[in-house]
Parts: structure tokens; C-alpha cells; sequence
């Protein structure tokens, strides 16, 4: 089956308002592990992570308020969708199909740890039996969609999402977005913090094309 195929399924998932209704709360778990993850990195006390049914999210963490570690872990959460599909699409184009699926396994199992409420704890659940069933239940040829769909998923969630942040910021005086606090952390205005946010999870789409027409050509 050419790879086209799955990367239309997660493509139409991420854009279509019957996958997207679900599938949106996958990409705030992933957006708050962007922020989790860098906050750990950069040597900050990872507090909790909450997952709400309205699909937003909040990561706290302890540590200097301001400063490079603040801004990366400010940062990067709209980003991290973007980077988790191309890195989970490049496992596939080397034939690491399985790695790709136990690395999204990892990420799930990761933000179990620090999940701290009960909506949280369902979707984290949800998300790591469908992927641990395709680890353990399924065929190559079924994990090898999966894994592409899921890639796409996130590679087009990511910059719908920063998207949907420059239109609410529009719509909303509440100031508390990511890019509203890097704003206050940065000489940027919030405006170009949601810019570079779009422009650069929209640049993730061109080496994800390069990819896909790889695996096109390696069939």
C-alpha cells in the first residue's frame, strides 16, 4: 500500500472536524510533553501535567522564573507535535517502524507519571492502550499505517493549532497563552512568538513530504 494512503487518514483526521474533535486532545498530550520534557532538561522540578475536557492543558514546574530554561519550556510546547511526527516518520522511512511506535508508547508512559487529574489519567489511558495494542496485537503491515497516519496527525495538528491560538488570542483579552508568556520573557511581542510558532511547524511540513515520497520510493 503506497504511504500516501495512512498519510491522508491522519491528514483528514487532523483536519476534518469529526477526527479533530477527539483527536485534539492527543495533540494537547503531546504539546504539554513538549513542555514537560524541556522543563526537566533544563533542570526545572516538573510539577504536573492536567489534561481538560475543553482539550487545553497546563504543565507547572518549579524553578527561576525567568531566564533560557523558562523560555525553552515556554516554547516548547506547540512545537513538540510538530517534532514528534517528523521524528516518528523518519523512524519509519529507515525501516524503524516499531521503534516509532514504542517511542509514542514512551511519551504516553512518561506523562502517566506526572499526570495529575482524572480527565488526565483518561485520555493518557486511552492513548497508551491504542498504542500498546498496536505494539503487541497487530501486523507490520497494520503498525506501519498506524505509525504513518499518526505521524501526519501530529505534523498537520501542530500548525492548526497554532492557528487556532492566533485566532483566539484575537477573539480573547485573557493574556495567559504560551506565546503571551514568552512575551513577558522576551523583548518579542506575542504576535511574533505565534508567527514563528506557525511558520515553523508549517516548515516541518517539508521534510515530512521528503520523507513520505522516500518510503514511496522504497516500496
Amino acid at each position: 500500500m503506497s504511504p500516501y494512503v495512512p498519510a491522508a487518514v491522519g491528514a483528514a483526521l487532523a483536519l476534518l472536524p469529526w477526527g479533530w474533535g477527539a483527536g485534539r486532545h492527543v495533540v494537547t498530550l503531546v504539546h504539554e510533553a513538549g513542555h514537560a520534557l524541556v522543563a526537566v532538561l533544563t533542570g526545572r522540578r516538573l510539577n504536573g501535567v492536567r489534561l481538560h475536557r475543553d482539550t487545553s492543558g497546563l504543565t507547572t514546574s518549579v524553578g527561576r522564573p525567568t531566564g533560557p530554561g523558562m523560555v525553552a519550556t515556554a516554547a516548547a510546547g506547540y512545537l513538540a507535535p510538530s517534532a514528534l511526527g517528523l521524528g516518528l516518520l523518519a523512524l519509519v522511512s529507515l525501516d524503524r517502524t516499531a521503534w516509532a511506535l514504542w517511542t509514542a508508547l514512551a511519551v504516553v508512559a512518561g506523562m502517566l507519571v506526572f499526570i495529575r487529574n482524572v480527565f488526565g489519567l483518561l485520555v493518557v489511558g486511552l492513548a497508551g492502550a491504542g498504542v500498546a495494542l498496536l505494539v503487541w496485537r497487530t501486523d507490520p503491515a497494520a503498525q506501519g499505517f498506524a505509525a504513518v497516519a499518526l505521524s501526519t496527525f501530529l505534523l498537520v495538528g501542530g500548525p492548526r493549532t497554532t492557528v487556532e491560538l492566533w485566532s483566539s488570542r484575537r477573539r480573547s483579552r485573557s493574556r495567559t497563552s504560551d506565546a503571551d508568556v514568552l512575551a513577558r520573557l522576551t523583548p518579542l511581542p506575542a504576535a511574533a512568538w505565534n508567527a514563528g510558532f506557525v511558520l515553523l511547524t508549517l516548515g516541518a511540513l517539508v521534510p515530512a513530504w521528503t520523507l513520505l515520497r522516500d518510503l514511496t520510493a522504497l516500496r
